[in-house]
């Protein structure tokens, strides 16, 4: 048949394989999810476009190609988590929207380091879990106009593991993804009417009870969206990069003291540290994307549907891009300071791969009509965040006895510092 191919033109195997110590299915194992960046590195010096049988992927892991494959919207695409979640369509992410990029700028401007400056004065043994992890919770309910409560919290982060592989956890996540609709509706609805639904009166002081306040519900609620809408567009939402990078840095900070030091005498060394976090410990480590179509890359030729499961934690070391790539490098000259533009690289200087905070903007760095990226909004508040804990613990130190460790819960999750204990010193 005109134009067919074979399966056996997808099985052919090239010379240069990874190692014969390597196998396939280390890149599911607990070693993977302790420490991903031998078994990438492996991969990435022995065959860049690796094409992994067990989980049906090729991974691809040198800086120059992960970045072409990530901004490729011609040839490859993401998948959503909804649709991952199984509920494709079933409501429409806001994400897009303006004002809503204008109300999480916002959020993050104006409360950002106020809700950093309670949590770190209230925390009272854990830094990774009472500041790092609760902050992004804790902005995403401000954003919303509503109470942070425990019984949110825990759907919250419910909600997070409805795209995920495990059926009970799957299944759990798409309850809360649920209630969270209903919750939304009833909102939505005050927002319309009034502050109980009736018409009588404004909602918790965010305007006039008609959906003219600053809140994402009253955005939502001006947009026409229903609370379907609102509770795919929270699942859509990056909720681990922020909470990562923190808690990354300041496992480097606190195991190696002396860093402290040197981001406390001078102000534009706390952005340098998120930057090279962002590159060195990334706490996304892969993201997927699909083939549109068939298509010959990197030696390989890709079947339409392809995953192509890129690793940030291999392009982020690549030796051919940065100078001592494992190394944890505060005063490093080979990273752009400024945000990433076109292929991941501003001022002739490469930067780290975030994919949490989605491709470089195709908009200028400080744009006048728009809000400012993802990844700029991020970036300020974990310096923010950064400076304001070290002024309100200006002698902090690991507490006796504890050896903090990086890793990933499961599979498809964060990699980063999940437990801190500190002392104020």
């Amino acid at each position: 048949m005109d134009g067919f191919r074979t399966y056996e033109v997808y099985q052919r195997v090239r010379p240069g394989q990874p190692s014969s110590e390597f196998r396939a299915r280390q890149l599911s194992s607990d070693a993977y999810l302790s420490d991903p960046y031998p078994l990438v590195a492996t991969l990435r010096e022995h065959e860049p476009c690796y094409r992994d049988w067990p989980g049906n992927a090729f991974w691809v892991t040198r800086y120059d190609d992960v970045t072409s494959v990530f901004v490729d919207d011609a040839n490859f695409t993401s998948r959503t988590r909804a649709s991952l979640s199984g509920r494709e369509g079933w409501g429409r992410d806001l994400g897009a929207e303006v004002e809503v990029l204008r109300c999480l700028e916002r959020t993050a401007d104006d409360h950002g380091e106020a809700i950093a400056r309670r949590l770190v004065r209230a925390m009272e043994h854990d830094l990774a879990t009472e500041v790092c992890a609760r902050l992004p919770f804790e902005l995403l309910c401000t954003a919303l106009g509503m109470e942070p409560t425990d019984e949110f919290a825990r759907r919250y982060l419910r909600l997070q593991r409805a795209p995920g592989w495990e059926p009970v956890d799957r299944e759990a996540g798409l309850v809360a993804l649920d209630e969270l609709a209903a919750e939304f509706d009833r909102a939505i609805a005050e927002r319309h009417g009034g502050g109980d639904g009736r018409g009588d009166g404004p909602v918790d002081g965010r305007g006039d009870g008609r959906g003219d306040g600053d809140d994402l519900v009253s955005v939502a609620a001006r947009l026409g969206a229903t609370g379907a809408d609102l509770a795919v567009t929270v699942l859509e939402m990056d909720h681990g990069t922020l909470h990562g990078v923190l808690a990354n840095l300041w496992f480097h900070l606190l195991t190696t003291p002396e860093r402290i030091h040197d981001v406390r005498s001078d102000p534009l060394h706390v952005r340098a540290a998120v930057l090279e976090t962002m590159r060195h410990s990334p706490p996304v480590v892969s993201a997927d994307r699909f083939a549109r179509h068939e298509v010959e890359r990197f030696g390989r030729l890709l079947p339409d549907g392809a995953l192509v499961r890129l690793s940030s934690a291999a392009a982020n070391r690549d030796p051919r891009v940065f100078a001592d790539p494992d190394t944890w490098d505060l005063h490093r000259r080979d990273l752009c300071q400024r945000e990433p533009r076109g292929q991941y690289r501003a001022d002739g200087l490469p930067s780290g791969i975030s994919f949490g905070t989605g491709a470089p903007s195709r908009y200028p760095a400080v744009p006048e009509d728009r809000p400012r990226s993802r990844y700029a909004i991020t970036r300020d508040l974990a310096v923010r965040t950064t400076c304001v804990i070290l002024d309100e613990l200006p002698t902090v130190r690991l507490a006796d006895g504890a050896t903090p460790t990086l890793r990933s819960l499961r599979w498809g999750e964060i990699h980063t510092c999940w437990s801190l204990p500190v002392v104020r010193g």
